[in-house]
């Protein structure tokens, strides 16, 4: 085609017979004028701007600090002081000076639960339901501290499991300590309570290892010997499901068998002592735990550091006697021998704080009663302070906080007290 006007047909093959032939549309032409095209706008696409914050005057904003100081603002009045106190020198020194107010008023909370929470949320309950089969007073305090050591290790890795730990007692007058690890430490509580399971007719932990001499260290021992690999995590459930055995079998013998003999090797305690003997030894070790992966651990509650605290009073005359016949101690003074019961030269021993109290100890025959009038010396320490003397953990030169009277007695009674510890 030719002419003016010029078209081009649109598929004009494909029309259908009979139809009428379609116009063709003209072709335009638009001229390039390089500007960009411009943006076509589609239906939605509008959005709209965001809402302005809210303009808050200066007295709003002032009155608004005492909110903010104590965290009780909303978001936007949050931000709106915030910047104002960028502006305002005079709203900036008020702030700083509520904010400082609000934290003397709030202490900021641990986030560690209080170790005595157990013990009153267990004392409450049996207030309000005593148990049909109580545990007998002498073994609260092991149930408590074995109890308190589980939840020291119930979140421990592998690395802390394996970490070092020293323990430590005195022999001889002079300070010994054996190398081990968090694990060693339960094996080592293991094999010691299995001398209580063994007296109350339960499985010894042991089994078939039995050492020349049943002592807590040879037991140990034995118990670490026999392993073919040091001790792992795994030891912490034969320890505690013993531990459980140990406290469910007296609860349920009753009282009557506090008075069972509990064989240590050298020596025997009676059940109920037995059993306070465990739970101290038990609380000293936590604190070695503790230590060795930078831990904090609290004291036994002040009743039951009391009992530990008498106990190892009550054993103090006797240990006497044996470093006497062993030439560790000073000679006994007394012009004739005292009769049992009698009273005889003294050394009262106050311990401070909690679960303290005095008492008058026998210096010159574990038979002889303390007595007031016979005193020749007055030792002060602290409770803590005392039982870590006890446990071998405390120098016996640097233990006493006050030293009245016989020279010879203190150190005498100083040395026993540390002579308690063993491994």
């Amino acid at each position: 085609m030719s002419g003016p006007d010029r078209f081009e047909a649109c598929d004009g093959d494909d029309e259908e017979p009979g139809r009428p032939p379609r116009i063709p549309t003209p072709r335009t032409s638009v001229e390039d004028t390089g500007l960009p095209l411009p943006a076509v706008e589609e239906p939605g696409d509008a959005t709209e701007p965001p809402p302005a914050p809210p303009a808050f005057e200066h007295p709003v904003l002032k009155a608004l600090l005492g909110a903010w100081a104590l965290a009780a603002c909303s978001a936007e009045e949050a931000t709106a002081v915030e910047e104002h106190l960028g502006e305002c020198g005079a709203c900036a020194d008020e702030a700083r000076r509520l904010r400082e107010a609000v934290g003397l008023l709030q202490r900021p909370d641990s986030l560690d639960l209080d170790p005595g929470l157990r013990t009153r949320v267990l004392e409450s309950c049996l207030e309000r339901r005593p148990p049909r089969i109580p545990v007998p007073d002498w073994a609260a305090a092991y149930d408590t501290e074995t109890a308190r050591l589980d939840a020291l290790l119930q979140d421990f890795g592998d690395a802390e499991w394996h970490a070092p730990v020293r323990l430590r007692w005195f022999r001889a007058d002079e300070a010994t300590s054996r190398r081990t690890t968090v694990a060693g430490v339960i094996a080592h509580l293991l094999s010691v309570d299995g001398l209580v399971a063994v007296a109350l007719g339960l499985d010894d932990p042991l089994g078939d290892v039995t050492p020349r001499r049943p002592t807590p260290a040879a037991r140990t021992e034995a118990y670490w010997n026999a392993s073919h690999f040091p001790p792992t995590r795994a030891v912490r459930a034969p320890w505690r499901e013993q531990s459980h055995h140990l406290v469910r079998t007296v609860s349920f013998t009753g009282s009557g068998v506090g008075g069972l003999r509990v064989p240590y090797g050298d020596f025997e305690l009676p059940l109920h002592d037995a059993m306070l003997d465990r739970a101290f030894e038990c609380w000293v070790h936590a604190e070695d735990i503790a230590d060795a992966v930078d831990y904090p651990y609290d004291p036994p509650s002040p009743r039951h550091l009391h009992r530990m605290i008498d106990l190892a009073a009550r054993m103090l005359p006797g240990v006497l006697a044996a470093r006497r016949r062993g030439g560790l101690a000073a000679p006994a003074r007394h012009r004739h021998l005292v009769t049992a019961g009698e009273p005889g030269r003294s050394l009262r021993l106050e311990i401070e704080g909690s679960g303290g109290g005095e008492w008058l100890i026998p210096l010159d025959s574990p038979a002889a009663k303390g007595s007031a009038e016979h005193e020749v010396a007055h030792v002060a320490l602290d409770g803590v302070e005392f039982c870590r003397l006890a446990a071998g953990h405390v120098p016996p030169q640097e233990a006493a906080a006050g030293q009245v009277g016989d020279k010879e007695a203190i150190r005498d009674v100083l040395f026993a007290a540390a002579s308690l510890s063993r491994m």
